[in-house]
């Protein structure tokens, strides 16, 4: 029967609906009036302890950020057009206080805090979407009563999980990992694995049995140092009992290919990270976000699209800027990728200033896209590559290092993590070091900055680099920084529109930076992802990214040393989540396949740093590589499909 047939008012039912579907469970619906979207900012709880963790306590239930900016729907310019909703807004996450535990990982030696809990149940919240805000959307509710079950909170959006196992969102939860046909490495069955902390014995609180030794050294681990000296050498700060822990599972339904199955239904396993980063929804639905309501070219137009892509656009930059600490936006440039940011200073800043018998810099560690550039432009000018050395463990010898800088150094170019090795690099000396010499340095950063938190000014980098696609952000967006005073007299290194200020047929002015460094339209779209993406991570926060980040290295790499005929490449004290090894008596892609088969992706190969690899006597390894929302379980998983691979060929 339609409405008009019925006699009922349309607008009186829709109002109705909206009254009752916005209700809280329990609740008696407000029929008579539809609820109003949120105008101000929302008080959503207490405010977070400094680092973000909440401290157990009495009076302190589940706390979260408070005073969320929402920002206020963008009004149409032509009478009787519809409201646009705000570009997607996103609320810190929150963590349960839970006791810390700090596990013994078998004589593991570790400079930073102890591990978190590997179990995660007491995790009330991650990210939220921008569903809230959409015209006629419920006033978001105060999620800080700890007394109100998960079950019984309706859902806040149809992207965003605060708790919701249903599937009436759209995104499938994650799905557990079944691990009960594979060898146990460990000794435990699957189902203790997955239902938390695994046994504790007398002799060890992990409760592996003994295992013959590994012919690698049990490393320890570092993440670079997150207070005011990034790339110092020092230990994460400690953590005191009665921190919340980290629940990866809550975070993984904020990334909705964690929930795709591969190889015949197997559940994805993904620990291809330093190749490639997943996306959370808040990115994917900004981009989209973008595309739907904003999309426009950028600058000199009169209308409105362009004006909302330009803010779009240069709001990316200025979250950039704050992100890894720059000084003024006019010193972010946006470009494709690391590649892209270091061949542009290569072609710019170094043509103008590196001539004939000058020297540059790099290490053993490199990237090919830190090594070819350089190439390039030495058998261009004239000039000599340097290399810095290496130890066995696969970290810099800043020793040797030392004795290559001279008057003729006018460039130095390192990573600050190896993509191949996991090894994060002493740049903070490397910096200091190369400018007592009058060298400029570059840091690639894009290992980095998705690991440790970056300050280019306290590290006085001259350019840094990374790309989006590495930090949970879209592909074909990257970030050069270069101090200011530089770019002013940097060239351009390509030409076209968007960058001048003025042309004729005798001559054409540049623009100043950053703009004369983005000749013609630029990915605009995906910078704004980028800029989607860097909010998720600081809501997240950096810090927990790297704690979560550094018990999955030792736990992974503890798991893996144990392996009969699997060596480790890459023992360095400082690493981040990259755990390279080679198979005795089985090839890198021999390995790869096993694990696909099981749903786990890794890289093999030689990782685009043949250099490094050679130094160790190698052309490939298997590379499994972590971000924080990797599991435990997921490790095993790993550990055990490996062991099993290990022991068809010892069998036979």
């Amino acid at each position: 029967m339609s409405v008009s047939g019925s006699g009922l008012d349309a607008s009186a039912l829709q109002a109705m609906a909206n009254a009752m579907f916005s209700a809280p469970p329990g609740a008696e619906p407000a029929f008579g009036q539809a609820p109003a979207a949120p105008s101000g900012p929302i008080n959503l709880g207490s405010p977070l302890p400094p680092g973000g963790i909440p401290v157990a306590g009495q009076n302190n239930p589940l706390p979260v950020a408070t005073s969320l900016p929402m920002t206020p729907p963008v009004r149409a310019t032509q009478p009787g057009a519809a409201e646009l909703a705000a570009p997607p807004s996103f609320i810190t996450p929150r963590v349960v206080p839970t006791q810390a535990q700090t596990p013994d990982l078998h004589g593991l030696q570790s400079t930073v805090l102890p591990a978190l809990p590997k179990g995660g149940n007491g995790f009330a919240g991650v990210p939220e979407g921008f569903a809230a805000l959409l015209p006629g959307a419920a006033p978001t509710p105060n999620l800080s009563d700890a007394a109100v079950p998960s079950s019984a909170q309706p859902p806040s959006s149809p992207y965003y999980f605060l708790g919701d196992a249903s599937s009436a969102s759209g995104v499938p939860e994650s799905p557990q990992l079944n691990l009960a046909s594979l060898s146990d490495p460990f000794g435990l069955s699957a189902p203790t694995r997955i239902g938390g902390e695994p046994p504790r014995s007398s002799g060890s609180t992990s409760g592996a049995p003994s295992s013959p030794q590994s012919n690698v050294s049990a490393p320890s681990f570092y993440f670079a140092d997150l207070g005011a000296s990034p790339g110092a050498a020092k230990p994460l700060p400690k953590v005191s009992p009665g921190r919340g822990a980290f629940d990866v599972q809550a975070v993984r339904r904020d990334f909705p290919i964690l929930s795709t199955r591969v190889s015949g239904g197997k559940p994805l396993v993904w620990l291809d990270n330093a190749a490639t980063t997943q996306k959370p929804q808040s990115v994917i639905d900004r981009i989209s976000y973008f595309y739907a309501n904003e999309n426009s070219n950028i600058h000199r137009a009169a209308h409105e699209l362009a004006a909302r892509a330009t803010d779009a656009y240069e709001a990316a930059r200025k979250k950039v800027t704050n992100f890894i600490g720059a000084s003024s936006p006019e010193e972010i440039i946006f470009v494709r990728g690391t590649t892209e940011g270091i061949n542009l200073v290569a072609q710019s800043w170094g043509k103008q200033n590196i001539g004939e018998g000058d020297e540059i810099v790099v290490s053993h560690l490199e990237h090919h896209a830190n090594i070819v550039p350089w190439q390039m432009l030495a058998a261009e000018k004239g000039a000599v590559l340097r290399v810095i050395p290496v130890d066995n463990t696969g970290q810099v010898r800043l020793d040797e290092y030392q004795k290559l800088l001279s008057s003729r150094t006018k460039i130095v170019a390192v990573t600050q993590v190896s993509n191949a090795l996991g090894t994060v690099v002493p740049v903070k000396e490397i910096i200091d070091l190369g400018h007592r010499y009058g060298a400029k340095v570059l840091i690639d950063g894009a290992q980095s900055v998705s690991h440790m938190r970056v300050d280019v000014q306290a590290l006085d980098a001259d350019f840094f680099v990374f790309s989006g696609h590495k930090l949970f952000g879209p592909t074909g967006i990257g970030v050069v920084y270069g101090k200011r005073d530089l770019l002013e007299h940097m060239p351009p290194h390509q030409g076209g529109g968007n960058m001048i200020e003025d042309v004729t047929f005798d001559k054409t002015v540049y623009q100043g930076p950053p703009a004369r460094f983005e000749a013609g339209t630029g990915n605009i779209a995906d910078a704004v992802g980028l800029g989607a993406a860097i909010d998720y991570v600081e809501r997240i926060g950096i810090e927990n990214i790297a704690r979560q980040e550094h018990d999955l290295l030792e736990y992974g790499t503890e798991a893996l040393c144990r392996i009969p005929g699997l060596c480790m490449i890459g023992t360095a004290k400082h690493k981040t989540s990259v755990m390279s090894f080679v198979l005795e008596g089985f090839t890198t892609a021999e390995v790869g396949q096993a694990l696909s088969e099981e749903g786990i992706a890794v890289r093999t190969g030689h990782h685009c740093a043949q250099p490094i690899l050679r130094r160790f006597g190698l052309e490939f390894t298997v590379r499994p590589s972590l971000a924080f929302y990797n599991t435990f379980e997921e490790i095993d998983l790993l550990a055990a499909t490996v062991r099993r691979l290990s022991q068809t060929r010892r069998r036979g």
